[in-house]
């Protein structure tokens, strides 16, 4: 069977909740959702699928804000998680200062040494860091998921639109699609892309 790290972008103080100053509102959503994927991760025997947090980390004067807000400034409340989806135990944290959780991070050198051949895509913004990392991964030899309902973006559209860039090269499915895979011993990856060129 694959090693899959299922990677959790960016679910932060900053991003989401009500007192977010950069809050993307589909975040609220999937907090659900994910803590059902943490607990399923974390209930499991084998350690064949990570749970890795990325967490946007920026300096003080980071070039960043000179096309975004000021957000996420390392050390602070909003570069924190969310008390809701907090890691745990061992579980890798990677800090960022770019859109990708591959942008100038170990990110990389983590999956190859945990051996790690998929990585599955969640959390905020789907049409932007989510994107940038599934992009970047596919660029280093990854296999690519995007858990659809583990991923929100600032609107419904820009996530729906997210989500139609990233079946061009990724496996789109749901998390319960994602786990019953897994539970009846498939790869959930199997199908993944756009081989036929059918994306419209």
């Amino acid at each position: 069977m694959p090693r899959h790290a299922i990677l959790v972008i960016d679910m932060l103080n900053d991003f989401v909740g009500e007192k977010a100053p950069l809050r993307c509102p589909g975040g609220d959503d999937i907090i659900e959702p994910l803590q059902k994927v943490f607990k399923w991760v974390r209930a499991r025997k084998d350690d064949d699928v990570h749970l890795v947090h990325i967490q946007e980390a920026h300096r003080k004067n980071d070039a960043d804000f000179k096309v975004r807000p000021v957000h996420a400034v390392d050390g602070t409340w909003g570069s924190d998680f969310i008390p809701e989806l907090y890691p745990e135990g061992d579980e890798y944290i990677v800090k960022k200062r770019r859109h990708s959780g591959f942008a100038h991070t170990d990110l990389d050198l983590y999956l190859k040494e945990e051996k790690i051949d998929t990585v599955v895509v969640t959390g905020v913004w789907t049409n932007v860091c989510v994107r940038s990392t599934a992009t970047d991964a596919l660029a280093n030899a990854y296999k690519v998921i995007t858990l659809s309902d583990g991923c929100a973006s600032k609107t419904q559209a820009m996530h729906e639109h997210g989500l139609v860039d990233l079946s061009i090269f990724t496996k789109v499915m749901t998390i319960d699609e994602y786990i019953d895979a897994w539970e009846k011993g498939e790869d959930p990856w199997l199908g993944g892309g756009d081989a036929e060129n059918k994306v419209e």
